[in-house]
């Protein structure tokens, strides 16, 4: 596992490096990321060439964690795993399951690697190394790679101070900020939308390769623990399920997905974007989330895809998570002010002109019978969204939710006849 300190240390640049330069060397390496997040797991898939997979300790069962990995690890030389936020950050729960990307370090045996941001300080450096040793003796911090050295007099003050405590550094970094990736309101841009993608992984791995011992990183690698890879996330929400995918809709994490086809359902992907209605012959039709509001002049001029849902609702399940359910709603209100006409199935408004950031795990009890399943069945995942709700007309809720700091559940979401939809993006 490659973890910080804190976010911003430079630890997805350090693992994209990583990946490609091991890629490069012949090495069948896989990229993983501890956490919920859509967009890192595409980029982590282009620096491998394998697909990558969600792991997160709060919202999955130990043994679905130890599944997915299992089975990311088929046929693969090494498991490379990008931790989230700093290694310990979490939420409040019982050990193992707060969501820490320490507790899948913990789970599956990883090693884990500092990356540490020595900007601003130098033995200094070594205080903190040494706290992260010492704060969870379950999980192994096996050495650093220190990252935006200043000057060879500053990579021996700072690496001699954490090596007098036994601790390895595997590699001494000058700056990676020059390959800094674009971002946007949820994060980096996503990574098939950057045209020169290919030309910016191999110049990361370059860098990564002349400053990191990747030799030695090499000779920490253990095998994983067997684990049972029969375990699925979510039942399949349909038979054969319509599942919109493009620039709009992009947003679907790929354990469900795989999950699905392994519990025998067929995926038929269709684009909005491009007017296609979800195909008559699903029974099931699935909105993601993705960035509905950047398109949104063109998803209201796709009569065809919206008359189609609007077909297909009539005696099908349709469900839309967070950008599929602002679509679902009667109108979309852009960062511009601009209203734009959505698919009018459930009662609500949504808007970017009003921006509130919404963060953070929830765990959901269906209020009734719906795509995502059964009444009273209990799931775990996430919001992270800027959008806020314009308008609300009267409408049953999807679900009653709380966060990981309450115990109190809140009504959320809309549910009207065979269409659902809310912010919550589910993921076990």
């Amino acid at each position: 596992m490659i973890a910080a300190p804190r976010s911003g240390s430079g630890k997805t640049v350090l693992t994209l490096g990583l990946l490609r330069a091991l890629k490069n060397r012949g090495v069948a390496v896989v990229g993983l990321k501890s956490g919920p997040d859509y967009i890192d797991p595409a980029f982590l898939a282009a620096a491998s060439g394998a697909p990558s997979v969600n792991l997160d300790t709060f919202a999955m069962p130990p043994e679905l964690v130890r599944s997915l990995a299992m089975r990311a690890a088929r046929g693969r030389d090494l498991v490379l795993c990008e931790a989230s936020m700093g290694l310990f950050d979490g939420v409040p729960a019982p050990r193992g399951r707060s969501g820490a990307s320490a507790d899948v370090a913990r789970l599956l045996g990883l090693p884990v690697v500092l990356a540490l941001d020595v900007s601003g300080q130098a033995q200094s450096a070594a205080a903190i190394a040494k706290g992260f040793m010492t704060y969870d003796p379950g999980v192994r911090i096996a050495g650093v790679v220190l990252n935006r050295v200043g000057s060879p007099r500053h990579r021996k003050l700072a690496g001699e101070a954490i090596e007098a405590l036994g601790l390895p550094i595997f590699g001494s970094i000058p700056k990676l900020d020059d390959f800094a990736l674009p971002e946007r309101h949820l994060g980096l841009v996503q990574a098939e939308e950057i045209p020169k993608l290919e030309a910016i992984l191999e110049s990361i791995a370059a860098r990564v390769a002349e400053h990191v011992d990747i030799d030695a990183l090499l000779g920490l690698a253990a095998p994983l623990a067997p684990a049972n890879e029969t375990a699925e996330a979510l039942a399949p929400p349909g038979q054969t399920i319509a599942l919109a995918r493009d620039a709009a809709f992009s947003f679907v994490y790929p354990h469900l997905v795989d999950g699905w086809r392994a519990q025998g359902a067929t995926i038929v992907p269709f684009s909005p974007l491009e007017d296609e209605a979800p195909p008559a012959d699903c029974d099931t039709c699935w909105l993601p989330g993705g960035y509905p509001e950047l398109h949104a002049g063109k998803l209201a001029a796709a009569t065809n895809f919206l008359e189609g849902l609007r077909a297909f609702a009539r005696d099908k399940f349709v469900h839309g998570e967070c950008g599929g359910y602002m679509v679902l709603g009667e109108a979309l209100i852009d960062a511009a002010g601009v209203t734009h006409p959505m698919a009018g199935l459930l009662p609500l408004t949504t808007s970017f002109a009003k921006r509130k950031m919404t963060l953070g795990y929830r765990e959901a009890v269906l209020a009734d019978d719906c795509a995502l399943g059964k009444k009273g069945a209990r799931l775990r995942g996430h919001e992270f969204h800027y959008a806020t709700i314009a308008h609300s007309g009267e409408c049953a809720p999807l679900a009653f939710v709380r966060d990981a700091y309450t115990d109190t559940p809140a009504p959320a979401g809309h549910r009207s006849g065979r269409v659902s939809g809310g912010f919550f993006h589910v993921i076990a």
